[in-house]
């Protein structure tokens, strides 16, 4: 992943079409080692192609993939009946743990 973000990073930067030792530079600037035959893989899986053919790509790609649907209808209250005026009925709190980890264990060079 690192090594198609720093291709992209590549054209946006003005490069058309980067080359391996573009990768190289721009990985190696914040200090991660890179894996020449990764970035010679990525460099030609891209030849020829434009960063909004990739995208246009990976558009028709997802449109394929699930995602969810909607919420079930709530549901009546056990019984069919509303609680008597002035008896509410007792309620649960639910206690949401926030996780300290927001970046998922990861980051985008690793």
């Amino acid at each position: 992943m690192k090594y198609l973000g720093a291709y992209l990073l590549a054209t946006l930067g003005g490069n058309a079409s980067p080359s391996a030792q573009d990768i190289l530079k721009i990985i190696e600037s914040v200090g991660q080692d890179v894996d020449m035959e990764e970035a010679n893989k990525v460099v030609d899986a891209l030849k020829g192609k434009t960063v909004a053919d990739l995208i246009s790509e990976g558009k028709k790609k997802l449109s394929s993939v699930p995602s969810g649907g909607s919420a079930p209808a709530a549901a009546a209250p056990a019984g069919g009946a509303a609680p008597a005026a002035g008896k509410s009925p007792a309620k649960k709190e639910e206690v949401k743990e926030e996780s300290e980890d927001d970046d998922m264990g990861f980051g985008l060079f690793d």
